[in-house]
């Protein structure tokens, strides 16, 4: 590992260089550049997912933390090849006062050469990645409605700012439910024509399972809350022959239970961040699914047909906190 502080971003290239260099690195065996932007006290949790998601994916990870924008321009690194995030290259940049609202300057000559670059927010997302030139710039953008105040607004904005090769990590958290109520049907002919779903209120997976049932079936599904489990309960659909399949989760299991059949316990483990974040990694492409699920979810009709090609708008919010300072 190589520390530097109070540096310069071209330092940070020679110095990446010389550890690649050092620790037999090939630019060649990377298949992406992960982007990740983190709050300082979740920087060892995103490297501990990404070395996860390195496994199946070699990276170059380049964290940025963004601090104090009100003090002195100022750049810290930490580099690390190989070592504890295996596979994985990673540039920690701690970026203090106005630098932390230009990252771009010192995260562009970081990127490796012909891979794709993916921007994952592992803090609240931002309400409109256009702000943000690090979202701009990437082939695919990864938030987590699920870290911000309110989760569920969070999603529903996510489905106003959508640009296709946008993705959330709630998506991501509901494939095994997705994958057992779909399972259900391979051999079933009657209609679905209703669905019930239990969850907390504020719990954004089951409105994206909701969205996505909605947009899959053409139905309305009814959202019933409840504060006895911490996430999303179950998962009951209605059949038009009075047929009904149901999923309910009981501690990292799937009670699977089906009209005419046997109740039968099927594998639902709440996956680690990493491991969510690998799946999300598989594909770079835009996920007109989740479009489809994200816009039923919302009432935001043809989220897959917007401009895929994102144009930065400049915001500085030094600027805009002294404009509402005054408006007050």
């Amino acid at each position: 590992m190589i520390g530097l502080w109070d540096t310069t971003g071209n330092e940070v290239v020679k110095a990446l260089a010389a550890e690649r260099r050092s620790a037999g690195g090939v630019a060649s065996g990377l298949a992406l550049t992960l982007i990740s932007v983190v709050e300082e006290k979740k920087v060892r949790e995103a490297e501990a997912a990404a070395t996860i998601a390195a496994a199946a994916h070699p990276c170059r990870l380049l964290i940025v933390v963004r601090s104090d924008l009100e003090g002195r321009s100022r750049l810290d690194a930490e580099i690390v090849v190989g070592g504890r995030l295996g596979p994985a290259e990673a540039v920690v940049m701690r970026m203090y006062g106005r630098l932390a609202l230009h990252a771009e300057s010192v995260v562009m000559p970081l990127l490796a050469p012909d891979v794709p670059v993916v921007s994952w927010w592992h803090e609240e997302p931002p309400n409109m990645i256009a702000n943000d030139f690090l979202g701009v710039v990437a082939d695919r953008r990864i938030t987590d409605s699920a870290q911000a105040p309110d989760p569920v607004a969070a999603l529903r904005q996510r489905a106003i700012d959508y640009s296709p090769g946008d993705t959330d990590l709630t998506w991501t958290r509901i494939t095994l439910w997705r994958t057992l109520v779909a399972g259900a049907f391979d051999t079933a002919e009657a209609r679905v024509t209703g669905a019930r779903i239990v969850a907390p209120q504020q719990d954004p997976t089951a409105w994206l399972m909701l969205g996505w049932l909605k947009s899959r079936l053409g139905i309305e599904p009814v959202l019933e809350h409840t504060d006895r489990a911490p996430r999303m309960h179950s998962v009951e659909l209605q059949c038009a022959n009075g047929d009904f399949v149901r999923v309910t989760r009981e501690e990292g299991t799937a009670l699977f239970s089906r009209t005419g059949q046997e109740d039968r316990y099927m594998p639902l483990p709440k996956r680690p961040v990493g491991d969510e974040l690998a799946e999300e990694l598989r594909r770079l492409d835009a996920d007109q699914i989740y479009a489809d699920a994200l816009g039923a979810m919302a009432g935001v009709p043809d989220l897959d047909k917007r401009n895929p090609m994102r144009v930065h708008v400049w915001k500085d919010p030094a600027l805009a906190a002294r404009a509402a300072s005054a408006a007050a």
